[in-house]
This record gives structure tokens, sequence and C-alpha cells, in this order.
């Protein structure tokens, strides 16, 4: 049965049930976060396993593919059931999701689907299926971080495969490996085999008509000198997890008549002797092999080079950079075909010269008239002196360091100045250094002698080590501000804190658990993370220089050297095996977030690009639609409602919808020590307790009564109930109280438990008997104390929305107390707030008087300042 089919078949058996009661449907509410958690969980598992240590299989990662499958199926199974809704588009979501995941795990990776080829300007990292490593992390240098890259196109992996299969190629390749014999000449044979056709077949004319179109755009925007084209290699795999160097072929010079037959020998290069044994060694399978081809603008070099943000040099560790140079192409550089300058820099700002070696260079590479290039004699005034000057190693310094501090771990970058003395950057690919065995790091010393800040707060979500300046974030920071290189500290976890991790070094939160959305980004970007430390927003300032080790679990003041040297002199632990490949390759269609913003345009199912985005959407919906859910009476009809008889004068009827009372069924009314529901007993005990009830009436004046009297509450205004009892349902961990008191009206979700992923608080406030002045400063007064105890708010004249989540039952607990002081507190404040100058008065008062009455964990926290728009959620 097709999954539609699947889907039609469970909503219509809910739907001829007679009834669906409220306890139903809050049981496949809870299924939903029980559900969000276990995948998370298993997210979790399998980005450990990518860590190195630990071993697993091919039947692990059916296993773990297969129970995401059937969660991520039955998670949206359950919100259609809680919204009585078919939520087609997310079960095509999931369709098309899973279908990607059973076809990496048949081994049928290619597709004819897709463009054939994109401008460099529509390339990012997320292209990588379909450009290559190599482009996709080029696009990402200019697209995101700015950096001046040869402008140029990617001819796909959609072209190679295109090509390959209308030619019998694909098929040629499998059958010719398995027949092998496993010699050296066999193999030499079958490479000779593979290259002679793969060259005499020819392109699809699609192809090649857009290539000629891409060639010519280029063309035009040079009309004052000849296009040369340079065609380099991007492979599946090349400059991942295996370098490649030197396996596939580099065509340059090329002219734009020479365009399509320099792109077959590219694609030809993928079965070189070389190139095959470098795969088979490593444990390739056929259906890993695909070709990109980037096709760059070549850049008329006056120097060129290669640099290494990291070296080992006289097993002193990280200490230094390397750059060797020569005059004109650096292809000569790579190759070692001619003598260079080697300058070692320090990677201190301004990252001044160690040690520098002139070389004598007598002859560059330059570009021959008719395409590619040619050796010439270098100017003997040139030959002795260096080929950069201080200012552009400086240049080079910042932006290495800048990528490596993006990419996470030393980079080895080609670059190239040309005639007007622009640097270009070529390619950027992580440095390959396989550790020192000789090299000692005394780290135990080290770490012996720092100033420990703390230590064992907290849980790792990723492990490692970071080195940076304390950047503290809240709800209201610019995050396009965050610094490259800086420690991230917040009080609360985010998945908003995924557009910084490419530049944040580390992350520590107060708040948060290791299976959240945030640890789940930070384990697939390998950013350190400590998350739950309860107070590191208290303990770390603003600039402070400190030392994260998310795998000790210790957080030191200042550079300990010795620790951030060991962490990148550490020999890498990624398997090199087809199982390793295979989990990483399955995880881009898991656990990348793309759904951030819940209030962005593109949250929505048809966006949903991962698992994980239909995860992060149901659990975002589902509160919406629980608290919906709770305002509808129709849903609670067959719950038994009680009035409540004493605490605060409100007149509230307790709906039972499971486990939210303890009084006997037959009962018309009940008591406060007979609520069982955590949170609302909570919520009615801080107003009771606080002392905020103020049952004295207060002077209105006949303009600002007559003002109010006047208007008209629509039913979104009031909310439900607007003209009768004031109610909340309860079960126990869950409470949806709805209440009009005077003129303004206030709508309290929450649901606590022991799952501190599932924990939430919201908060609706709106009206008042006064004119609009005076109820938009109540409605700064809420909002200011909201804020000063997390809450996420928003703004809009006198509507104040606040929300919280993620927090363990203390802590939720003693907001849910807070407000039920504040609800009281603010009920008719609105005909007191006479001048501006009142909000901070108030504000100040309440803080004094509620703080005495909380639970325990209030920690004094002052919050920022609240925004008149909305903040997405953590």
């Amino acid at each position: 049965m097709g999954i539609l089919a699947r889907m039609a078949s469970m909503l219509t058996g809910w739907r001829n049930e007679q009834s669906v009661t409220f306890a139903l449907l809050f049981k496949k509410f809870k299924n939903i976060l029980e559900r969000n958690n276990r995948i998370l969980e298993l997210m979790a598992d399998m980005g450990d396993k990518l860590g190195g240590e630990y071993i697993f299989d091919s039947k692990y990662i059916e296993d773990a593919t297969s129970q995401l499958d059937d969660q991520v199926f039955k998670l949206i199974s359950d919100m259609s059931v809680l919204t009585q809704n078919k939520n087609t588009a997310l079960f095509l979501a999931f369709e098309r999701i899973q279908h990607r995941l059973q076809e990496e795990l048949a081994g049928r990776r290619h597709t004819e689907d897709g463009p054939m080829v994109l401008p460099f300007q529509d390339i990012g990292i997320e292209a990588e299926d379909e450009v290559g490593g190599k482009i996709s992390q080029l696009g990402d240098l200019s697209n995101r971080l700015h950096l001046q890259t040869p402008n140029g196109f990617a001819i796909t992996t959609t072209a190679f495969f295109t090509f390959m299969s209308r030619n019998g190629l694909l098929e040629l390749a499998q059958n010719s490996i398995e027949e092998w014999d496993g010699t050296d000449q066999g193999l030499h044979e079958l490479a000779d085999l593979m290259q002679t056709r793969i060259m005499d077949s020819p392109l699809p004319w699609r192809l090649v008509a857009r290539i000629d179109a891409m060639v010519n755009a280029l063309s035009v925007r040079r009309p004052q000198s000849p296009l040369r084209l340079a065609l380099r290699s991007s492979a599946w795999g090349e400059d991942g997890d295996s370098s490649f160097a030197g396996q596939y072929a580099t065509e340059l010079n090329v002219p734009p008549d020479r365009v399509v037959e320099a792109y077959k020998t590219v694609i030809a290069s993928t079965y070189s002797m070389e190139a095959w044994r470098y795969r088979l060694d490593r444990g390739y399978h056929e259906s890993e092999v695909a070709m990109a081809v980037g096709c760059q603008v070549m850049a008329e070099s006056r120097v060129s080079g290669v640099l290494f943000t990291c070296t080992q040099q006289s097993g002193t560790g990280c200490e230094s950079m390397v750059v060797s140079s020569a005059w004109g192409g650096g292809a000569a550089v790579v190759s070692g075909e001619t003598a260079t300058d080697t300058i070692f820099l320090s990677r201190t700002p301004p990252y001044p010269p160690l040690t520098r070696a002139v070389a004598r260079k007598t002859r560059r590479l330059a570009p021959a008239p008719r395409g590619d290039l040619m050796w010439e004699d270098v100017p003997e005034l040139l030959q002795t002196i260096p080929c950069l000057t201080d200012g552009q190693l400086e240049q080079l310094a910042r932006v290495g360091m800048s990528l490596e501090r993006y990419y996470k771990r030393p980079q080895d970058v080609e670059w190239t100045f040309d005639a007007q003395g622009e640097l270009y950057i070529l390619q950027s690919r992580p440095l390959w250094s396989g550790g020192d065995a000789g090299l000692s790091v005394p780290v135990q010393d080290a770490t012996s002698k720092a100033e420990v800040i703390f230590a064992g707060k907290g849980l790792v979500a990723q492990r490692g080590v970071a080195v940076g300046k304390v950047v503290l974030v809240d709800h209201n920071t610019d995050l396009d501000q965050f610094p490259e290189g800086g420690i991230l500290v917040s009080k609360f976890t985010s998945p908003r804190y995924a557009r910084v991790m490419r530049r944040a070094c580390g992350i520590i939160t107060d708040v948060g658990s290791p299976t959240g959305h945030m640890a789940t980004i930070a384990r697939e970007q390998r950013v350190p993370a400590l998350v739950n430390t309860e107070d590191a927003t208290s303990l770390l300032r603003n600039g402070d220089e400190i030392t994260l080790d998310a795998t000790q679990n210790v957080v030191y003041r200042g550079r300990v050297a010795e620790l951030d040297r060991f962490e990148r002199a550490e020999p890498d632990m990624f398997e090199e095996s087809y199982e390793y490949r295979l989990l990483r390759r399955l995880l881009k269609h898991i656990a990348p977030l793309n759904l951030v913003d819940p209030h962005s345009d593109d949250f929505k199912p048809q966006a949903c690009k991962t698992y994980h985005d239909i995860t992060r959407y149901i659990h975002e919906k589902a509160v919406e639609a629980l608290v919906a859910l709770s305002q509808r009476h129709d849903a609670l009809h067959h719950a038994p409602a009680r009035r409540l008889v004493d605490g605060p004068p409100l007149g509230l009827t307790i709906i039972d919808a499971g486990g939210g009372t303890s009084c006997a069924p037959e009962a018309p009314a009940l008591n406060m020590e007979e609520i069982t529901s955590v949170p609302l007993l909570t919520f009615l005990q801080g107003m009771t307790t606080s002392g905020m009830w103020d049952t004295a009436p207060v002077p209105v004046d006949l303009g600002s009564f007559m003002s109010s009297f006047t208007r008209t509450f629509t039913a979104s205004m009031a909310g439900p109930d607007s003209v009768g009892r004031n109610l909340a349902v309860a079960l126990r961990d869950y409470m949806n109280v709805n209440m009009r008191l005077g003129y303004h009206y206030n709508t309290i979700d929450a649901y606590v438990s022991d799952q501190i992923n599932d924990n939430y608080i919201y908060f609706r406030f709106l009206g008042g008997v006064t004119e609009l002045v005076r109820r938009s400063r109540r409605a700064r007064f809420v909002a200011d104390v909201l804020d000063r105890f997390d809450f996420r708010v928003e703004v809009h004249g006198d509507l104040v929305v606040g929300r919280i989540k993620k927090l363990s039952v203390t802590r939720m607990r003693m907001r849910l107390h807070m407000l039920g002081g504040l609800v009281g507190y603010a009920r008719q404040l609105d005909a007191r707030m006479n001048s501006d100058e009142l909000v901070a008065e108030h504000v100040q008062a309440f803080m004094e008087a509620i703080t005495p009455t909380l639970p325990a964990e209030h920690t004094g926290h002052t919050g920022g300042e609240h925004n008149d728009a909305a903040h997405s959620g953590a």
C-alpha cells in the first residue's frame, strides 16, 4: 500500500468513530512529543557514529534508517489525527526523502534529473551532490564568505550520469570491475578501455547547447580579451574525506572551442588507472563515482602558490602557517616543477613572517597563445626577489585563518594574485596532515596549570576543543554580526544558531538538551558544544578569551595553547570505509535543519528537505494545534467540568481531560487541593500565594471607559468563551487556561514533564478598560516582566505574546508561578498607567514583590529588551 493510500485509510478509520475525545487527541499530542524525542535520539546516535569512536556496520545503518522511516511516518500520522487534516504535503515530503534514502541504501545514487549546468553564483555547500565537494566549497567561499574567486559555471553530476548512461558507460564500468582479475595489468587495460570509450562517445546535444550558452555568456563579459577557461575536476568525495590529490585531470587555458573536448578529458580521468586504484584501495563502490567539472575563467596570474594554514614545523605543533609562491601560474607550485619562495607566518594577528627562504626562480608558467600553458623565462630582476610583499602575505594569512575557522579544520589553499594585485582563491580543502607520531604536546601539564572557570557542568552535545572570545547572545542579538571564531554563549539553545555555526568555533548554553534541534545541528557541523551548564552566562563575560574542552567538559580562562594544538594534531578518527561514507550521505537527507524560523514564509511542509525539517515543523505546529484544540469546547463535551470553589476569585471551571484532578467522578465542584495538574496548580498557587490579587476597585476616568466600552471585541480578539465562563482544561502534565478578567483576556497553555525537550509555556494577554495608550503601557509592562524571565516576546499594541520552552520542571514551575502573580498584578493596571514612567516603576515593584515568593532556580536574570516583532523559538 502506498503512502497516500495508507494515509487515507488511517484518517478514514478515525473519522468513522462517533466521537474523538480530547483525551484521545491529547494522547496523539503526547505521541508526537515522544516520537520527536526518539527521532532526535536516533539522529544523535547516527551523528555520534561519524565521530570515529564507535564501530558500526551496514546492518546498523539499515536498522537506524528503518527506525527513522517508521517514526517519522507515524509522527505525521499522529499529527494528521491531532489536526483532523490529511497533511498531504507532509506525507509527500516524507515520500521524497524516504525515496532518496532507499536509493542511497541500494547503491542507486545516480539520476538524470536536475540541471546539467549551474552558474557559480547559484552554488553553495548544500549543492555537493550536484557539483561535487570542490566546486560546492568554491561557491561557498564566494557566496557566503564573499571571497574573490574566478567566475564560471559547473557541469553537474546530472550531466555526468546523462552522458555516461546514454552511452552505456556506467554499465561498462560496473561489469569491467566485477570481471577484473585483480592484477595491475588487468586494471591498466580496463582503464584504457574506459577512457577510450569516453573520449569516443558523443555528449547529448542538450548538454552541448547548455555548455555553449554558458561559455558565450562568459565571453560577453570579457570583450577586451579572449576568454580562456580552467576545467577542474570536482568528483564525489574529492577534497572531502579523501583528498584524491593529483588523481584527476585539470585542463588549463582552454579556449571556447575546446571546452567540450576538455570536459570529456576530465571525465575520462575518473577512470585512469591511478584514480581507479585509489578508489579500490579505499573501498569505494562504483555507485559512489560521479564527476562534476568546474569551468573557471583563467585569472591572469602574476604570482601564485599554496597556503597551509597549520604546520608542525620542527615538532612545534600548529604554531605557524606556510606559504609557497612562484611567479606565474600555480600549477608548477602544486606539481613541484619549479623553485618556490617559502615563508613561515605566525598564526597570531597581524601574522608576521617567522622565517623567509627566497629561491632563485628562473622560469614560470604562462598561457600559450593557442591554449594550454608554456614555460617562459623569468626576467632577471625578478628571479631573486620575493614574489609577495608583506602586505600580500598578511592578506593571505587573514583569508587562510578565516577559512580555517569557517571549515573548523586547517586548510590547504590554492591562490593567485593577478596583474592588478587582486587576490583570487582557486580552491580550499582540508589539510591532510595525518597527525605527527613524534609530536609531544604536554597537554596534562598545561591543563593542570590553566585556570578553570568551571568543570563538570552541563552535557556534551558535540565533542571537541574551541579557543576564542566569548560572544553573549540572546534573542535580540543580530546574528548577522556574529564574529568569526567567537564562542557563542547563550541562556538557551536555539535552531536560529544554525546561521552562525560556520563562524562560531564553539557553543555553550545554560539550558538545553544534547538531543535537541540545535545539538543535532552542532553535531552535523562539528561545532564543539556544551549545553545545560545552568549558569555559563553568569560565569563568562563578553569578549573574554576562553578554551572550551567539550570532550572533558571543562572551560578554561584564556588560551590553553597545548590543548588547541593537541586537538589539531590528533590523527583524523573518521573511518575511511564504505559504511562511513554511506552513513554520512544518508545523514545529509536526515539531519540538516532548513526550517529554522517559525515566522518565516518558508516554514511550511513543501520546504521540508530532511527528516529533521519534518520533525521540527510538526513539533512547532503540534503545540499550536493543541492550543486551538483546548479552546474548542466540542472536543471536551465528554470530559467532566467542575467549578473551583476556593483559590483566586476567578469563577474558574476546570475540565479534567485525564489526570488533572483527584475529586470523585460525580463531584460538581472541587478545591485547590484536588488539582493534580502540575502546571495548573502551580499557576493558581502563583495567583494566591504571591499576594498579587487585588480586589479593590480602581478609579477609571469616564473618557477612558467610554473609549473602551465603544470598542467592538471580535471573537478573534476575545479568544474562546468571551461571553461565558473562565475555563481551564487540565491533564496531569498539561493545562490550557482561558480567562476574561474585566476587559482583558488571558490564554496560558503549558506542558510540563520530565522530558525537557517537550516542555513549553505559551502566554497571551490582550485588551483592557482604558484607551489604547494606557493599554499599550500595560502591555509594555507585561512584556518587560516576561523578558526578565527569558520569554521570547512579541508586542503589537495592547497584545502581548510570550513563549518559552525546553526548561526543566523546576524552571517551568517557577515561571508558571510568576505568571499567576503577573495575571493578578496586571488585572486592573491599565487604569493606573497615567505616564510612560510608570511602566518601569511597576516592573520594579512587581519584581520586588514576586521574587521572594518564587520557587528555587530564579537566578535574578534581567533579560534583554523585547522587540515589537516576532522571535523564532528555541
